[in-house]
């Protein structure tokens, strides 16, 4: 039988590898999202296009704010993660039109 300071050992050790996990998860798909809104930022700065869409944010943020509370996630977490990429989003589309 395994001492609890052990099994305690062996269950952090567990939820590390599986934190470690989503964190590559996380980056590797922020990494795909920025390769859209780079392709976006193009595409919008070819045809003259503003950087923001604020109609579209307003409605994505709704809609992040409601996969969170699906998801169990504090809603306001959500949407400051959110407004973050898209204010990073948005500069890189004002570096395309320069």
């Amino acid at each position: 039988m395994t001492d609890p300071v052990t099994r305690a050992a062996e269950l952090l050790k567990e939820h590390r590898e599986s934190i470690d996990r989503l964190d590559a998860i996380l980056v590797y798909t922020l990494g795909e999202r920025f390769k859209h809104t780079q392709a976006v930022g193009r595409l919008k700065a070819e045809h003259d296009l503003p950087p923001s869409d604020p109609s579209r944010e307003a409605t994505q943020i709704a809609r992040l704010e409601d996969l969170a509370n699906r998801a169990d996630l504090d809603p306001e977490f959500a949407k400051n993660f959110l407004n973050f990429i898209i204010q990073e989003v948005i500069q890189h589309h004002k570096k395309h039109q320069e």
